[in-house]
């Protein structure tokens, strides 16, 4: 998809990170933005800065978790611009520790919005793109999709699903002999607040209040660090305009982690136990 002007993007998780980022970037294009995200008071700060560079914007209040305000978010879309022809699937949480000692909760949380929000964002929307016979859908995984490090448990398995949800959609538009394109975005350590998402876990989901153990004090600071001294989403935003015009379908954008995911498909090829890896050692 090379001429974007006037054309439409919906971003989820856009009040923040890379979804920020991503709405920035279509912006500059000339398109029409579509921000949504659970953070009220975020959203609306986001979309007026955006709105404020004279881009023509969409706030809309969205728990991806819910297929019933994924299907709302779609036909707000259309009924506002009659069409969407970019849609990012990009909305993410995390949690992490061994995952003996994880709760329903923290998978619950972690699955619905991760895994499910993508889920429901097909549903909503791939329709509609096919029946228009144009679009382009970005999910988004993580090198994580791609990889197996620990303490991750969750959010690994999101991830992973996600990559396999995105190349299963692609065969089968293909199948189809629809023109609707995919791509699967797995970035490594990018300088975002996934690491405090759980300003936004809903009170149903969350845990007894207690003492957090040593290690996860220690894994977070740690998860701070390397968040903090991660790509610039504007970067990463970049690298998706690229694939969405090229029609690339992964789009990884740190190649020094790719060496990790060439050990882990040796081993699954020779049958060798897994080795233990960190994005980024």
């Amino acid at each position: 998809m090379k001429d974007l002007d006037g054309k439409v993007a919906v971003v989820t998780g856009a009040a923040s990170g890379i979804g920020n980022a991503l709405a920035a970037r279509f912006a500059a294009e000339g398109m029409k933005v579509v921000l949504a995200d659970v953070e009220d008071d975020a959203l609306n700060d986001a979309a007026k800065r955006l709105a404020d560079t004279g881009a023509e914007v969409l706030a809309v209040v969205t728990d991806v978790s819910s297929a019933d305000a994924v299907d709302a978010l779609a036909h707000r879309t259309f009924d506002e611009f009659g069409t969407a022809h970019i849609v990012c699937n990009n909305a993410g949480v995390a949690t992490g520790g061994p995952m003996w000692q994880l709760t329903d909760a923290d998978w619950a949380w972690v699955l619905g919005v991760n895994l499910w929000g993508v889920i429901h964002g097909i549903s909503a929307f791939v329709p509609r793109l096919v029946a228009q016979g144009e679009g382009h859908v970005v999910n988004t995984a993580s090198i994580a999709g791609l990889t197996s490090a620990p303490l991750m448990g969750p959010y690994n398995a999101s991830k992973h699903a996600v990559v396999t949800i995105s190349e299963t959609l692609q065969h089968e538009l293909t199948m189809h002999g629809s023109p609707v394109k995919v791509s699967v975005l797995c970035p490594g350590w990018v300088n975002t607040r996934i690491a405090d998402a759980d300003r936004n876990r809903p009170p149903e989901l969350r845990n007894p209040e207690g003492e957090i153990e040593p290690v996860g004090e220690a894994a977070q600071a740690f998860l701070r660090s390397l968040l903090s001294s991660g790509l610039d989403p504007a970067e990463v935003a970049g690298k998706v305009l690229d694939a969405v015009e090229n029609e690339r379908f992964y789009v990884l954008t740190h190649p020094e982690m790719t060496r990790m995911v060439r050990t882990r498909m040796e081993e699954i090829v020779e049958g060798r136990t897994p080795t233990l890896s960190w994005p980024g050692a």
